[in-house]
Order: structure tokens, then C-alpha cells, then sequence
């Protein structure tokens, strides 16, 4: 009896686990308020609103930030926008991943890079924050820098000492022009991460 009840937990225990790596975690950054909604800081948060609208979810309050849930091919990804403002965003990614058991190989943090190209795309398995602040505190609070980061080009065509009032001010006409086809690709890399794995979404997004 003692062993049937032993192998009966640890059935469930494998179960647990295997329900738990279809689980993502899938991070926009930005800034809460009217004011960042368009802003180039504020791209992460763009691009799960766009999915969001897409496949007809709701985005509801919850500790920390607002969260939406998208299920796609057996897997669940929750869509996190932390409400602690940039700069205290590893609280929020943090709460969430404990809350929900996702292993951390399962965070996708989706974020803007000023290195980069408008709309190029960069996908990587760990790294430095970069100078983000988002990302600063996301590896501070996980006490690692090993984890899934999607970065999306900003561009840095500003002027010397205007990087702040670049980076959260609004995209051009040009850009918001080239915006959807950008958002749509994101939407993709998403999806792919869950289900193709992330070497074989590197593989195929990085660089277009």
C-alpha cells in the first residue's frame, strides 16, 4: 500500500513538472500611463497588446502587473505588462514565475535596444542588461542574466545628451508606418519560442 501510494505522488509529481515546461512566461516591458503608451520604451508592452488584439484576449489587474492568458498548440503562454514601472520590473517577472512554477528557461523578456536598427530583431539566451534598467533589475532580482531576451531596434538617431527624451518619446510617421509588420513577426517569435524552442527561433528571426 505505502508503495502504490509512493509511485501514485510521484506520477503526479512527473506530471506536474511536464504541465509546468508547457508554461512560458512571456514579459513586455514599458511603463504604465497615457503618456508612455506610444513611446519607443514602451515596445514590449506594444508588442503583447498587438497579440493580445489579435487572438481576441483581455488583459486583466492583477499583482504586479496585467496579465492575459493565450493558449496555442498545448501550450500556455502568460502575457506579463508589470505595472512597477520600468525600472522595478524583476518584482513583477519574479512574483509571477514563483507564483506559477515556470522554470526560468521558460521567460521570454521582450524589450527595446538602442544598438539596434529600427524593427531589427535580436533574440538571445542570456546577456548583459545592456545600460536597460528593465533588464538591470530583472537580473538583479533573479540574480541571473541567463535567460530569454527579445530585443526589438529602436535606433539611436538622437543627439548627444537626448537619449532620454528618445527613447520615451513617440515613434515617427515613417516608423509607425512599418510598425505592423514588425508587431505581426513579433507574434511569431512568441509562439515559436514556446513550441519550436529557442535555438530553433534564434535560428529563424534573428537578424530580419
Amino acid at each position: 500500500m505505502k508503495k502504490w501510494i509512493q509511485q501514485l505522488f510521484s506520477s503526479k509529481t512527473v506530471e506536474s513538472n511536464i504541465d509546468n515546461m508547457k508554461k512560458f512566461l512571456i514579459v513586455g516591458l514599458g511603463n504604465i500611463g497615457a503618456e508612455y503608451v506610444n513611446t519607443r520604451h514602451n515596445i514590449g508592452f506594444k508588442v503583447l497588446d498587438f497579440l493580445a488584439r489579435k487572438e481576441g484576449l483581455s488583459f486583466e489587474t492583477a499583482k504586479l502587473g496585467a496579465i492575459a492568458e493565450y493558449k496555442f498548440k498545448g501550450r500556455s503562454f502568460l502575457l506579463l505588462k508589470p505595472n512597477t514601472y520600468m525600472n522595478l520590473s524583476g518584482k513583477a517577472v519574479k512574483y509571477w514565475l514563483d507564483k506559477e512554477n515556470i522554470p526560468v528557461e521558460n521567460l521570454l523578456v521582450i524589450t527595446d535596444d538602442l544598438n539596434l536598427s529600427f524593427g531589427t530583431i535580436r533574440i538571445k539566451p542570456k546577456g548583459s542588461d545592456g545600460g536597460h534598467n528593465g533588464l538591470k533589475n530583472i537580473n538583479l532580482l533573479l540574480n541571473s542574466n541567463v535567460y530569454a531576451r527579445f530585443r526589438f531596434g529602436i535606433s539611436d538617431q538622437f543627439k548627444k545628451g537626448q537619449q532620454v527624451d528618445y527613447v520615451l518619446g513617440e515613434w515617427n510617421d515613417e516608423e509607425n508606418n512599418q510598425l505592423p509588420e514588425r508587431l505581426e513577426v513579433a507574434t511569431e517569435i512568441i509562439k515559436s519560442f514556446g513550441t519550436a524552442g529557442l535555438e530553433n527561433t534564434m535560428n529563424a528571426y534573428n537578424g530580419k
